[in-house]
């Protein structure tokens, strides 16, 4: 798992002063991507000439109001893994340890020109065993 904490910005709010959905997934985008970071691969994850990682399937959910100004704590792992898909899990955690939103993605590895499904490398494969929730 990892563990990450982010102050809800002004900009990340609807004129109401809650957190517009969409940067739901685009602050669990970026723990993701602190994720990967995390493996310190050897080939580019984001830009190669082999494999694309798209995501195939999105659900968020929130349980009371993030609004400006909030920390969050986003608690990330990883609830499946198979040879050519993982899928993972997003916790927010207000700063009384209350859950406030969830969210979960399916990634899928898929070859770069022909886009048929492909094994996930034994790097990056490491690098999510390492997250995966028990």
């Amino acid at each position: 798992m990892i563990i990450v904490k982010r102050k809800i910005n002004f900009y990340d709010c609807d004129p109401a002063g809650i957190l517009f959905y969409a940067n739901l997934f685009r602050i669990c985008h970026s723990v993701y991507e602190e994720m990967i970071s995390s493996f310190n691969l050897k080939e580019n994850y984001w830009k190669n000439d082999e494999y694309l990682i798209p995501i195939i399937k999105t659900s968020g959910e929130f349980h009371q109001p993030v609004k400006s100004g909030d920390e969050i704590t986003v608690h990330l792992y990883v609830s499946q893994l198979k040879n050519h898909s993982f899928e993972l899990n997003y916790e927010w955690l207000n700063e009384a340890g209350e859950s406030v939103a969830s969210a979960k993605t399916v990634h899928v590895i898929v070859d770069k020109e022909t886009w048929q499904k492909k094994n996930i490398n034994e790097d990056i494969l490491k690098g999510l065993q390492r997250h995966q929730k028990n």
